[in-house]
């Protein structure tokens, strides 16, 4: 039987914990080649309400350690601008985007998941795996941009690999800031909310920009000596994001991205043009997955700006933090099943 995973599933049967490791199977199974991640795929198209597009996030990959292959198919709707300037927004409550878990020894389809919380919680996951890399092992103090569904799990994600005993965060919106203190109140940690961005970076071990802002929400001039610096927003063939200024590139002695093929398949003009201007040099760019498996060994320079550029959602992360929930669920026991054999057809066409 192949059966429903839901986000209330996903929040009450994943911790952290098991996310991080999850992503570091992954991203070890990657540079090891045993798992299969191609660049995702994006379109968009017109339809018949013209005050909207349709838009579509296509992944798709396999980790062998986690037994089990997955495609993501990711949908939503954006406006389209009129000429006159009026602005037009386009409100999606639901949201329809499905992974398809499919077993890697019999090819049958495990289970179908939502994708809303493991979303936010992959991202965080991989970013706490890198910093676990990457960052002092004395980091006591987490300077955080964004207080969105991305912020919170990669705070926690974070503080659950060093002794993060401050948390500082920034959003424009005062009151984004404080429900993101109060969603972090009885953490092991102290969150406190600033009003200039310039606080979140002074004296922070750690800064993690966790935002969809399209200009930089960081200015490279204000990191010091010995800070890592992680962003999640990326400028590719759709999405001309930007958290960070080509100043913290150019400061930064070591960049860490997820996947480099990503890099040139999707256009990510953010990190392939600082390196074309020669404000980056290649050879210090890193694939965390090398690092995970020991094949790239991350010598901190004294005083050196470490950079983990998330630059990508890659369909394994779905892949290994769906195989342990489907083995959980499964063990507990759910009514949420469909016959599998409803899904089969005749002899595949390769």
């Amino acid at each position: 039987m192949s059966i429903i995973i839901t986000d209330a599933d996903a929040e009450r049967l994943i911790s952290i914990p098991e996310a991080i490791e999850a992503m570091r199977v992954a991203f070890r199974d990657l540079a090891e080649g045993k798992a299969v991640n191609p660049p995702r795929l994006r379109y968009s198209s017109t339809t018949p309400d013209p005050t909207r597009r349709y838009t579509a996030n296509i992944h798709a990959g396999a980790v062998e350690s986690a037994g089990v292959a997955c495609v993501r198919a990711g949908q939503a709707f954006v406006p389209v601008q009129p000429a006159d300037g009026r602005k037009v927004n386009v409100a999606d409550d639901v949201n329809y985007t499905i992974v398809i878990l499919y077993d890697l020894r019999t090819g049958e389809p495990l289970a179908f998941m939502h994708e809303t919380y493991l979303s936010g919680l992959r991202v965080g996951a991989t970013s706490a795996l890198a910093v676990s890399l990457a960052a002092r092992e004395d980091a006591g103090v987490l300077g955080v941009f964004g207080t969105g569904m991305q912020a919170v799990p990669a705070c926690k994600a974070i503080c659950a690999v060093r002794p993060i005993r401050r948390v500082k965060v920034f959003s424009p919106n005062p009151a984004h800031r404080a429900a993101f203190v109060q969603k972090m109140a009885g953490e092991a940690f102290e969150t406190v909310a600033v009003d200039d961005p310039r606080e979140v970076v002074r004296g922070a071990h750690v800064v993690a920009c966790n935002t969809n802002s399209k200009v930089p929400v960081l200015n490279g001039e204000w990191l010091e000596p010995g800070q890592m610096v992680i962003t999640i927003g990326n400028s590719d063939v759709m999405n001309p994001r930007h958290e960070v200024d080509e100043t913290t590139f150019a400061r930064a002695s070591q960049i860490i991205i997820n996947d480099w093929d990503s890099v040139e398949a999707n256009r990510q003009v953010e990190l392939s043009g600082p390196i074309a201007k020669g404000l980056v040099k290649r050879e210090n760019v890193y694939e965390l997955g090398d690092i995970v498996a020991g094949k790239t060994v991350l010598v901190r320079e004294p005083g050196g700006i470490v950079f983990y550029k998330n630059n990508t959602g890659l369909a394994m992360q779905f892949a290994a933090c769906g195989a342990i929930l489907h083995k959980k669920l499964l063990a507990e026991g759910t009514n949420r099943t469909i016959p599998t054999e409803w899904f089969a057809s005749g002899k595949p066409h390769i």
